[in-house]
């Protein structure tokens, strides 16, 4: 009954498992947030590229 007790007593690894909550939390977070950026970057792109489409070097 002492080791169980001591095992469930034990807090060793807690940390290594909030480091992985935390971790996996903040990809998640930046992969949201990328997905989210892209809209944005492709319709700036298109904007751009309709008015250089217009330029004429010669």
């Amino acid at each position: 009954m002492k080791k169980i007790w001591t095992f469930i007593a034990s807090d060793d690894g807690a940390v290594t498992v909030d480091w992985v909550v935390l971790t996996a939390a903040m990809v998640g977070l930046a992969a949201l947030i990328s997905s989210q950026m892209q809209d944005g970057v492709l319709g700036l792109t298109n904007a751009l590229v309709s008015y250089m489409s217009n330029w004429d070097f010669s």
